[in-house]
């Protein structure tokens, strides 16, 4: 399956989002000029009152609320992966003692 989604560079985002934040144009009308669908703008609203300074990070970028939780998971996949090396090290061994 081909993923169909369209990344829009945050800078574009935020501009149309300021449009319609100022009262310039609305959401129905955002979308027939840009033919962004109007859910698709929504959610980009949403996004932008939550948190105008960095509402749309990507490529990598973490929100700062989010940093611990990116760093605990490749904490814990990487102590998954040293635990899962072990036992396969220490079964080999176990075999070849004899």
């Amino acid at each position: 399956m081909v993923n169909k989604q369209k990344n829009y560079d945050p800078a574009y985002k935020i501009e149309i989002c300021k449009q319609i934040a100022t009262g310039q144009t609305s959401v129905a009308a955002m979308s027939r000029e840009t033919v962004v669908s109007e859910n698709t703008l929504h959610v980009w609203m949403k996004r932008y009152r939550e948190n105008n300074e960095t509402p749309f990070v990507g490529s990598g970028r973490v929100l700062p609320e989010n940093e611990e939780l990116v760093r605990l998971r490749k904490e814990n996949k990487d102590l998954h992966d040293e635990n899962f090396i072990l036992k396969k090290a220490a079964s080999y061994f176990a075999k070849n003692q004899n």
